[in-house]
């Protein structure tokens, strides 16, 4: 696939650069003034994207952001152009790329190989040939569960309903709550693998923190219990 855009592949998702975003679409409005507006349509720092500093043309930090692939391809609706246009559909051929079964496998074995590396460095030959095996099937397992669990607005938008009213109805329904920093939260007695609470970090932005997501049970749990409340 030709690249139309720079993607930064190196961490847990597909990253583009919202400054590049910005100037692929040829926004007239500044930066500093569009990226604000853009994250007012519901988009939250630490889950749909991350801000940092990076080094601008005349040497002084520039504010940016990494921006997840579904971020910015709402990004590019908004647009209403040409532009934004062709950016989404390259982004959703990428991501469909992205999350084939294939690259899935290989991005598993990648770290699995990665791990063993750093095992063999640190390790005698033998202690690396009796671990051997069970780094590889538990990096595997990890980064394959990882792509089957879900955020709420993924899960949303797979069950074909509005990413606020499927918030709202686990609500009522009292499988989450909102903590006093406005993130969802499972309730503990409810979750019985519903939910899947992970820590995610940024290298990049040195952003940390945990993000809820919704497990394949959870999603056909809501379903069902959705259906009969249509």
């Amino acid at each position: 696939m030709n690249e139309l855009i720079k993607v930064d592949f190196t961490g847990e998702r597909p990253a583009v650069s919202a400054r590049e975003l910005h100037e692929f679409l040829e926004v007239k409005t500044a930066y500093k003034d569009w990226f604000p507006r853009m994250c007012e349509y519901g988009f939250t720092e630490g889950e749909d994207f991350c801000s940092f500093l990076s080094e601008s043309t005349g040497g002084r930090p520039a504010q940016d952001a990494q921006l997840t692939i579904d971020m910015a391809k709402e990004i590019c609706m908004l647009q209403r152009n040409e532009k934004g246009k062709q950016a989404r559909q390259y982004f959703i051929k990428l991501e469909k790329d992205w999350n084939s079964p294939e690259k899935v496998m290989a991005r598993a074995l990648h770290i699995a190989d990665e791990k063993i590396k750093l095992l063999s460095a640190q390790n005698s030959v033998l202690t690396v040939q009796n671990t051997i095996m069970q780094p590889k099937a538990a990096y595997f397992d990890e980064l394959v569960s990882r792509n089957l669990l879900t955020s709420f607005r993924e899960t949303a938008k797979q069950l074909e309903i509005k990413e606020k009213e499927f918030i709202r109805f686990l609500v009522d329904k009292k499988y989450i709550y909102r903590d006093k920093k406005g993130k969802l939260m499972p309730y503990a007695e409810k979750n019985n693998g519903l939910f899947e609470m992970k820590e995610s970090f940024n290298e990049k932005t040195q952003w940390s923190g945990t993000q809820t997501l919704i497990t394949p049970k959870g999603r056909e749990t809501f379903r069902l219990l959705y259906l009969k409340t249509a």
